[in-house]
């Protein structure tokens, strides 16, 4: 397993030098977060967007949808946050149920978590990395953040569906999310 993990690592650090139109980022090279992201986006071939120097703006398939996962700099603190929307929005007669679901939801989180965006309603999830001094983001760190994004958001998005269509509880749209995950192998 470990070598299939190395393989794909040094695959992709090879499409990432050969795939884009920027400086050539190595796998041994940290970059600028935003340029990173992109790199790291584009060697995917994820629809990509450069919003500006300090965001960037992605699209990548999940297993339930395909999110909209945002990197903003910001660089005065050395923290890059980063945003996965899985464009579920919620109607104001469903909001106390997802407010409940997502601090049951939060409870199981180690890194990040789930909010609802006050304006328009939408789920999101966040998480901001304190990069060091340097402002640096190495490729491994951009990777796991990623795809630790993409993983708790598909974690959780039947949840989601089944508090606001399903008209469960939250902790039963929480208990069948997490069974019907862990059936899933």
């Amino acid at each position: 397993m470990l070598a299939i993990a190395l393989s794909m690592h040094d695959e992709f650090a090879g499409l990432l030098a050969m795939n884009t139109g920027q400086d050539m980022i190595e796998e041994t090279h940290d970059a600028a977060p935003v340029e990173m992201l992109a790199a790291m986006f584009e060697a995917h071939g994820w629809a990509t967007e450069q919003v500006g120097d300090d965001e960037v703006s992605g699209e990548i398939p999940g297993s339930w949808t395909t999110y909209q996962v945002r990197g903003i700099w910001r660089i005065e603190d050395k923290v890059l946050q980063i945003l996965c929307l899985p464009d579920v929005r919620v109607a104001e007669d469903k909001r106390r149920e997802a407010y409940e679901l997502i601090a049951r939801i939060n409870e199981q989180l180690w890194l990040g978590h789930f909010d609802i965006w006050s304006q328009g309603g939408m789920i999101l999830y966040r998480h901001g990395l304190m990069l060091g001094e340097d402002g640096m983001l190495s490729l491994d760190m951009a990777q796991m953040a990623i795809e630790s994004a993409i993983s708790e958001c598909d974690r959780f998005y039947p949840a989601f569906q089944f508090v606001l269509w399903g008209d469960k509880s939250p902790g039963a749209a929480l208990d069948a999310a997490l069974v019907d995950a862990a059936g899933e192998a």
